[in-house]
């Protein structure tokens, strides 16, 4: 069996996978963009090295910031320790909230993979202030075959275009006909939900612990790094970067980042959603223990044709 464990930013998907694990034989692949990179600790979420040590984690600390990563090499990355967990008798917990990586690990990458929410409103966004002109005339240098094949005018697919360039680091061109099998066994996806205003309120409290614990320091000390362009556009790094460069004030900077991981949240749910896999399970006022018991009740753990290695 595989458990994934999927939600919104800020709602406790972390926490949840560390009750899991402690009641199960299992290990945690975490299943997200940017926790790959090492040295982006505070402002990713990622699990410190108590937990780390506690449960074995896989899935971050890949590569140095400066080096560029995308979701197929993350596949070919993880999809054999997965494997290997599952040799072991044990469950492989997936937790995380990067839906391309998690479609891509479960299901695997078919064609051109699927759509990513921050990164096509992020594109979106560059295209309606600066011309779609400007995002063809990238899309010419990365990906020529495309680029002759798409209008200068035509922003939605351009920005399609570029979307699968930026988070694979491969043409579109390329991803035709190219096609990778999914992960083998019993897949159970559990999504973590809860009242929006709540959970809003939740973002806006992790951000302010992250920054009164030194998340600027270092954003400041990785800013002085020619770090990959992914790493440079990741949520709240790139507002802090730009406040260090002067760019905006504090107040706009904290403002602009609760915003903007708010509206990231509703895009990762908007995306979670449509996956009618996903067994939803409302979080308000449950604990991590009481939801894994929850969890393990959903999937049925203790039949043994389920609690055994797939």
């Amino acid at each position: 069996m595989i458990l994934a464990i999927v939600g919104p930013t800020g709602i406790g998907k972390s926490e949840v996978a560390m009750a899991l694990a402690r009641s199960v034989p299992s290990e945690i692949v975490v299943v997200d963009s940017m926790q790959v990179y090492r040295g982006m600790d505070r402002g990713t979420g990622k699990p410190d090295s108590a937990q780390q040590k506690e449960i074995p984690h896989h899935g971050i600390d890949l590569v140095e910031p400066e080096e560029e990563f995308d979701v197929a090499r993350y596949r070919n990355l993880l999809a054999p320790v997965i494997r290997a967990i599952q040799a072991k008798g044990r469950l492989p917990i997936l937790v995380g909230g990067s839906g391309l990586y998690f479609r891509a690990i479960l299901d695997g990458l078919c064609e051109a993979p699927g759509r990513d929410p921050f990164l096509r409103e992020h594109l979106l966004q560059q295209g309606t202030e600066q011309g779609a002109a400007v995002l063809h005339a990238e899309l010419e240098k990365v990906d020529p075959e495309a680029a002759a094949r798409i209008h200068p005018n035509d922003l939605r697919r351009i920005v399609r275009a570029l979307e699968v360039f930026r988070a694979t680091g491969r043409a579109l061109s390329q991803w035709q006909g190219q096609t990778t099998h999914p992960l083998d066994g019993d897949k159970r996806l559990i999504g973590l939900s809860m009242d929006r205003a709540l959970l809003y309120q939740q973002i806006e409290e992790r951000i302010d612990g992250w920054l009164n614990e030194g998340w600027l320091e270092e954003a400041g000390s990785l800013n002085r790094r020619a770090l990959s362009r992914t790493a440079r556009e990741a949520l709240g790094y790139r507002e802090l970067f730009a406040f260090l460069e002067g760019q905006a004030d504090w107040p706009m900077t904290v403002s602009l980042i609760k915003r903007n991981t708010r509206r990231y949240a509703k895009r990762q749910l908007a995306w979670f959603r449509a996956d009618p896999r996903i067994q939803w399970l409302d979080v308000d006022g449950k604990g991590p223990e009481a939801l894994t018991a929850h969890i393990l009740d959903r999937i049925r753990w203790n039949e043994p044709s389920l609690s055994t290695s797939a």
